[in-house]
């Protein structure tokens, strides 16, 4: 079963290739093994965004099957980077206004408060995570 799927991994990397033996005798020169235990092979795809060549290597594809994921990507790393940039547009969070539970004053969270569970300015959050810090057991033993 896993010949099948190697074989087809390796149709896809020569797929648009013009000619097999000009892709191989590339790698033999670069001194670039294209097949990592036999698994994975190097593939050369094209960035959705901008249109450039990018290498999904071997390694990167071993990555993606260990996490899971059954799409290869799409954007070279510039474009993945700009990208992730531009869904962060200067790099502001949305901050929410809510009453803090303790003293009543406003609150500004990163976060759209859900009424189930207390809200806290940062003011006595610090107070709060100041008194959980001292009152935790210490678990250090004394000889």
């Amino acid at each position: 079963m896993f010949e099948a799927d190697e074989m087809l991994e390796a149709e896809e990397v020569l797929e648009g290739s013009e000619n097999f033996e000009e892709q191989d005798d590339s790698n033999a020169e670069s001194g670039q093994d294209s097949i990592n235990d036999g698994e994975f092979v190097d593939k050369t795809l094209v960035c959705r965004d901008c249109g450039s060549e990018f290498v999904f290597t071997a390694g990167e594809q071993e990555f993606f099957a260990e996490k899971g994921f059954q799409n290869e990507p799409r954007r070279c790393k510039a474009c993945r980077d700009a990208n992730r940039n531009n869904r962060r547009v200067g790099g502001e969070r949305e901050f929410f206004t809510a009453t803090c539970a303790n003293c009543g004053g406003e609150a500004r969270v990163p976060f759209p408060p859900s009424g189930d569970r207390p809200v806290y300015c940062s003011t006595c959050y610090e107070k709060i995570k100041e008194n959980r810090e001292n009152s935790s057991p210490s678990y250090s033993r004394s000889f």
